[in-house]
């Protein structure tokens, strides 16, 4: 098959003009043409299935060297003109300037069924926006990235894809921890897939160098080629592209809340204009209910992208993204109207996901306490978030308080503790529990299913990813396939593969990669 890539991007938005490829500032600028380090010995280490049949490449394709070379970078195929974009953005609260791709670039946009689809190479050599840095990226990212986009789609969270992961055969050098003792490590590429990969940096970027003619230029590209619902004309259409972009932020973290999972370094650069999750860097899935745990060592101190703090920061982005929208619609309270809103359309939202994850129907404020009462008793003693929430299908009406406990206890990191006080807790949440159940008309089974529907019985725990990582880095990539292969129902029981549906080991509680990870990548 050939390609034909489609060059809506490049040939809609202004180019640097400067063709040669170092580090520099890249004024009035959406982009820089770039080509790809070609690596030394690309190999193909896995490919979703799903994406692939997705974007329409056929089997005898991603066989063949030409899908090799395309993936990896090693040539530019068919008529590719590969691209790095250019964005700023504010990292962890502090304007930042201009950033950009540092080590990313786009091979082009490709159609299939009716649909655009981008696809971007990750880790496949200096930009121009690389700053200090080398363009590549790490076997251990790559592979943490490949398998984290897949297993959120299959979890029903909107996201980036991910069709391809290639070791490069070139060795590159990481300081893992930051902490002055830097090693090499494989290099790896990973060919992600998303509408586009826009982001609220992009419209940071020409805001901030008061390049009005470019903002506008960007925001019309973005609502005609994604966003083709709104109809409207002048300032409205950039109101009703605010708004669309806010609903759909909001409903991503929600999603984010439902499965547990943490970003870890929700930088406005790493917000997708799409509403769907991009960036996979040192992110997590709880472990223990912890609403103040960060997967990320660099936010280990001010612990600003919390589990329990990603609805703020999503609100003090678009916050951001508002303030760059402002030259084109030079009218405030729409804007605030729309922030204001999200806050507490965002409670209402998280409510009613708390609810179906309890398996109730009715809504009202004794629910809403259950659902306070509730984190709080997660927050004692040290439980498993996934696995408390799975193991409630178990429950039926007619049980005991302590029927009730024994049935959730497998979630309990240390069940010895929960005596006492706790257990009475525990005894008095159940019992409210159970007598909201009683007067709902939804059957035992009829709730088990629903229960099942938005309570995940397996997720891509860190520690998961590690091993496979490490069988990995010995060209052992079994346990990527057998993790892929889990993480594609994620919903289901799956008795051959319920070795996973187990809480975090002892041993992965401090392990580097297993419980924290940094930016390192």
């Amino acid at each position: 098959m050939s390609i034909q890539f489609l060059h809506k991007f490049t040939t809609n938005l202004p180019s640097d003009t400067i063709e040669e490829n170092y580090t520099r500032q890249v004024p009035k600028a959406a982009f820089s043409f770039v080509t790809p380090k070609i690596p030394s010995q690309p190999k193909l280490i896995h490919i979703s299935k799903e994406v692939q049949n997705l974007i329409g490449f056929s089997d005898e394709f991603v066989q063949s060297e030409t899908f090799l070379k395309l993936v990896s970078g090693a040539e530019i195929v068919s008529n590719a003109k590969p691209f790095a974009m250019n964005y700023a953005g504010h990292q962890f609260g502090n304007w930042a300037g201009q950033l950009g791709d540092g080590r990313a670039i786009v091979l082009g946009e490709i159609e299939n069924n009716n649909q655009i689809f981008t696809l971007q190479l990750k880790g496949a050599g200096a930009t121009p926006y690389s700053r200090r840095a080398d363009g590549l990226a790490v076997l251990r990212s790559s592979i943490r990235e490949h398998l984290c986009s897949e297993a959120m789609f299959n979890l029903g969270v909107p996201t980036t894809r991910s069709l391809s992961l290639v070791s490069t055969g070139d060795e590159v050098l990481r300081d893992v921890m930051y902490n002055g003792n830097p090693a090499m490590e494989k290099g790896a590429i990973v060919c992600r897939i998303a509408p586009s990969f826009i982001r609220f940096g992009s419209f940071e970027l020409f805001s901030s160098q008061n390049d009005i003619e470019n903002l506008k230029l960007l925001a019309d590209y973005t609502i005609s080629n994604y966003y083709t619902e709104i109809q409207l004309e002048g300032k409205e259409k950039y109101i009703e592209f605010f708004n669309s972009v806010a609903e759909k932020t909001r409903e991503m973290i929600v999603h984010w809340q439902r499965v547990g999972f943490v970003h870890g370094v929700m930088n406005t650069d790493n917000m997708s204009i799409h509403g769907i999750t991009i960036d996979y860097g040192p992110y997590g899935w709880l472990e223990d209910y912890n609403p103040n745990w960060t997967p990320n060592t660099t936010d280990a101190e001010g612990k600003r992208y919390r589990f329990g703090n990603q609805a703020n920061i999503a609100l003090w982005n678009l916050y951001q993204l508002a303030n760059a929208l402002y030259p084109l619609v030079e009218e405030a309270e729409p804007l605030e109207t729309i922030l204001n809103n999200f806050a507490k359309k965002y409670d209402e939202d998280f409510s009613e996901m708390m609810l179906k994850k309890l398996g109730i129907t009715s809504k009202n404020e004794e629910n809403d306490k259950l659902i306070q009462q509730l984190l709080y008793n997660l927050e004692q003693t040290e439980t498993d978030f996934t696995i408390f929430f799975r193991n409630l299908n178990q429950i039926n009406k007619e049980d005991s308080v302590e029927d009730c406990v024994s049935k959730i206890n497998f979630s309990f990191y240390k069940s010895e503790e929960v005596t006492g006080i706790i257990l009475e807790t525990w005894h008095f949440w159940f019992a409210q529990y159970l007598t909201i159940l009683k007067e709902e008309t939804t059957s035992d089974d009829e709730r088990k299913l629903q229960l099942n529907s938005v309570n995940p019985k397996y997720v891509l725990r860190n520690y998961m990813a590690q091993m496979a990582i490490e069988l990995a880095e010995k060209e052992n990539y079994s346990l990527i396939d057998e993790l892929y292969t889990l993480l594609l129902n994620p919903y289901d029981e799956q008795p051959d593969f319920e070795k996973w549906f187990a809480k975090r080991p002892d041993w992965a509680r401090q392990k580097i990669g297993s419980s924290m990870l940094s930016c390192s990548s």
